[in-house]
């Protein structure tokens, strides 16, 4: 079969059709989202917003066209600091639908239309990267949240990669959870093709990628599977937050590979 077979421009005029229809969904349930939370949260109870964020998610990676498998459960109730790799501005989405809890972010996603306000809806905390004060006033935050029974998400990394090896961990922010006597969440994340079951590359948001871009790459996507492995936590045990940051790291590393998923019959 050529590109320029009947049967080829076929199937790529479905692809796009079907991409289209993803995206306008997707777009659709992003808008959803922000309604509810500018009109209608403010009468939730808080286990009721947890429950609809955790919801919401899993309509939304559903609708994107990602299939979810979690290993292990996050615990019900804080407190507790998560510490993820990071790939994408979809790992805060496919987390969620995992399990609830508050994400600490880059300024920059304040900033971004609608995602921005949903960020800002479920109460996430803006970090200035470039700004070490900026840092420890954020670490100050997260103590707080955490003595108060919060879950606390965080990516060591600092940044995206492409998901082929993890970055090195910050230890800053892990200095909250030492702080605060509490323990940390080590999780694993991965997006694989489910035919094959080889590393997705659709689905990163890294580098000069604009988020339109990225979007549009995940809907056009062949079927992805976004895996959660979900560890043990663990104390500090007199570790300071940089020799904590290696050993979690090392946690996030030791998730054993993902099995390929058998190819559809």
């Amino acid at each position: 079969m050529t590109p320029s077979d009947p049967l080829s421009t076929t199937l790529k005029k479905t692809h796009g059709i079907v991409a289209c229809w993803r995206l306008l969904r997707a777009i659709s349930h992003l808008l959803l989202g922000l309604f509810v939370i500018r009109f209608r949260f403010a009468g939730f109870t808080p286990e009721h917003r947890q429950q609809r964020v955790i919801r919401w998610s899993r309509e939304f990676v559903e609708l994107l066209g990602l299939q979810l498998t979690v290993h292990g459960s996050f615990p019900a109730k804080g407190p507790l600091m998560v510490v993820a790799n990071h790939m994408s501005w979809l790992d805060i989405s496919v987390l969620h639908a995992s399990g609830y809890c508050r994400f600490v972010s880059k300024a920059d996603v304040k900033h971004w239309p609608v995602l921005g306000g949903l960020a800002t809806g479920i109460d996430t905390l803006y970090i200035a990267r470039e700004s070490r004060r900026d840092a420890m006033r954020v670490v100050h935050h997260i103590k707080d949240a955490l003595l108060g029974g919060g879950v606390i998400a965080i990516f060591p990394e600092g940044t995206t990669s492409d998901g082929a090896d993890v970055l090195p961990f910050h230890g800053n922010l892990i200095q909250a959870a030492i702080s605060a006597n509490v323990p940390v969440l080590p999780v694993a994340l991965r997006y694989a093709y489910v035919q094959g079951g080889q590393l997705a590359t659709d689905t990163t948001y890294v580098g000069e990628q604009t988020l339109p871009n990225s979007l549009w790459r995940t809907v056009c996507a062949p079927p992805v599977r976004a895996v959660v492995r979900i560890g043990q936590p663990q104390t500090a045990g007199g570790r300071d937050r940089r020799v904590w940051a290696v050993d979690l790291r090392e946690a996030v590393c030791r998730r054993p590979p993902s099995p390929p998923i058998p190819n559809p019959p």
